[in-house]
């Protein structure tokens, strides 16, 4: 599965602008997740070339950047990858940071 298509990267607001808005107006435009783990990366911002913004639920959850080059990069068990949620539909950043999507 190609995780960052074209049509996807043009849904991006430009990088750096939604850092002071309120997280109930910002979008999530992408979902990643971990199929054999519990990590989940919500991207709000791209910064065209490798660099995502956004909320990680990991050992921690924060706010943070991650690059597409790592996600591309990580094997999982079974030797699984990680995958983008086709089916996460419409949700802000606040919602993502409140509960579990």
């Amino acid at each position: 599965m190609e995780l960052l298509t074209k049509e996807l990267r043009q849904k991006f607001p430009k990088w750096g602008t939604t850092g002071n808005k309120d997280p109930k107006d910002v979008a999530v435009i992408l979902k990643f997740f971990d199929p054999t783990g519990s990590w989940t990366w919500y991207a709000t911002e791209f910064d065209g070339k490798d660099i995502f913004f956004g909320f990680v639920r990991g050992f921690e959850d924060e706010l943070g950047t991650f690059s597409l080059s790592e996600l591309k990069s990580v094997r999982g068990s079974f030797g699984l990858g990680i995958e983008r949620d086709l089916h996460f539909g419409k949700h802000t950043l606040a919602e993502v940071m409140e509960r579990r999507l």
